[in-house]
């Protein structure tokens, strides 16, 4: 009789750490994502020093210091995603942790 109540205790596990292994995917593709936003305000600056023989500075300054401040709110985007997935990245890695400690079957699994 106790192998009947053993079964579905190891089907809820193994769906909570489904659930727990699908919530990292998703903190991985937010850091992905920071990634990708930190590197596109450092590529505009590049063409833009790249180019800037081509125009005079205070020619276009009412174009550049716009484009500034959106890099920066980029780079302040990007900064606040990468550090907030890092954060829930470790955490789910401890939580991922404490279930394989608890069960031995998912040590196995997940070694």
């Amino acid at each position: 009789m106790s192998d009947k109540l053993e079964v579905p205790l190891d089907m809820l596990v193994l769906q909570e750490m489904q659930l727990l292994l699908a919530e990292k995917r998703t903190v991985l593709s937010t850091l992905r994502t920071g990634v990708a936003i930190f590197a596109f305000p450092l590529s505009v600056l590049s063409v833009l020093i790249a180019t800037s023989r081509l125009y005079d500075v205070h020619e276009v300054v009412h174009w550049l210091l716009p484009l500034v401040f959106i890099n920066l709110g980029l780079v302040a985007l990007a900064v606040y995603l990468i550090y907030h997935s890092l954060w829930r990245l470790r955490h789910y890695n401890r939580l991922i942790q404490q279930y394989k400690r608890q069960h031995a079957r998912l040590n196995k699994l997940l070694a």
